[in-house]
């Protein structure tokens, strides 16, 4: 199969979308084929740049069940039922255990973990009842190791990664797969924020504590979107049916 033809047909749903490592995963499997929908939870309208290049965008919380429904409708009625899907939608809270207050703690769980998961208990039906579909998790190499100023991030991705695991022993049976993709630190507006936000606690500029964390892995650079974009790619094509209930770890040999 030609590369460019990997997705040809498909219908894909990548949260997180409409920015960073989501909307780079939405422009590479378009490229290769695949009708793709993507959305925030703002109106269609704030991202109305990124219609020309051939999205379906619709609003979409994917705390809120009846949200996710609304959205489901959308992409079914548009595009056909989803055999595609990428929860790539996440956000991260500075804080340590101890300063944690239960609606930042719940906000980071809610929109990292239940969110898949809900994400997922829509689509897997209809994958295994056509007995083909592909899902990835975006989890991150917080899942296995520890940052004690990110606790609830760190605990929402531990928890992806299971999920992960589960969902894949379920999909088997009838052609779906199911893989978490867990990058390192990764060049995007959401780094960029969280270099601002250390830098304030360390005195250091922002640009300063980039490079502190290039440097700390063993090939002194930030992971690329790109390159998640063309793993994801990969395992949501017809060439990794084998390839499921597993973290692929993207850590340029970071620990972090």
């Amino acid at each position: 199969m030609a590369k460019e033809l990997w997705h040809e047909g498909r219908t894909a749903i990548v949260t997180g979308g409409t920015a960073g490592i989501g909307l780079e995963i939405a422009r590479t499997l378009a490229s290769r084929g695949a009708q793709v929908a993507i959305a925030g939870r703002q109106s269609p309208e704030k991202y109305a740049h990124l219609k020309q290049e051939g999205f379906l965008i619709g609003q979409l919380d994917v705390c809120e069940p009846e949200s996710i429904k609304q959205f489901g409708n959308q992409v079914s009625k548009d595009l056909g039922t989803p055999e595609i899907l990428v929860n790539s939608a996440g956000i991260t809270i500075h804080q340590e255990v101890c300063g944690h207050s239960d609606e930042d703690w719940n906000s980071v769980i809610e929109t990292n973990l239940n969110g898949p998961f809900r994400m997922i208990r829509a689509c897997l039906p209809d994958m295994m009842a056509a007995g083909w579909g592909r899902i990835v998790n975006i989890a991150s190499t917080a899942a296995t190791t520890a940052e004690s100023t990110h606790p609830a991030y760190c605990a929402s991705k531990a928890g992806l990664v299971g999920l992960t695991r589960a969902v894949a022993l379920e999909g088997a049976p009838r052609g779906v797969t199911c893989t978490s993709v867990s990058p390192t630190w990764v060049e995007t507006e959401m780094l960029r924020s969280s270099m601002g936000k250390m830098a304030k606690r360390s005195g250091r500029s922002a640009a300063e504590e980039s490079q502190a964390v290039a440097s700390a892995n063993p090939q002194n650079r930030l992971v690329q979107p790109v390159e998640i974009a063309e793993l994801v790619s990969f395992l949501c094509s017809d060439l990794s049916p084998a390839l499921t209930k597993e973290d692929i770890q993207v850590n340029a040999g970071a620990l972090w």
